[in-house]
């Protein structure tokens, strides 16, 4: 059994190391749930999100898309969240010091 549970764990290692740390959960017509290719428009924007944020945040998008599932907005919220405090602010630009010997004088 711990064979099994080992290998179910390192899959889903596998999955969510690739390129896109979350992805949406799908409910089938049969009511069974699987996972999706990207997220709603209607949940970024319920989730406070844009499409550039999206993009810049690494989430897929998928326009085909019409549903918005509480679950996958609050997954949106939750990872837009650890996102924004991992991001380290941009320094400001140092002045640029002129620097008068460097320059050749003019004949």
């Amino acid at each position: 059994m711990q064979r099994k549970s080992a290998l179910a764990d390192e899959k889903a290692l596998r999955e969510h190391g690739k390129m896109h740390h979350i992805k949406p959960s799908i409910r089938k017509p049969d009511g069974k749930h699987r996972i999706g290719k990207g997220f709603s428009v209607e949940e970024l924007k319920k989730a406070e999100l844009n499409k550039a944020d999206a993009k810049r945040l690494k989430i897929r998008v998928d326009p085909r898309r019409k549903t918005a599932h509480d679950a996958n907005i609050s997954e949106l919220k939750t990872f837009a969240e650890q996102q924004k405090a991992k991001v380290k602010p941009v320094p400001k630009p140092k002045p640029i010091e002129q620097e008068k010997s460097r320059k050749k004088p003019k004949k």
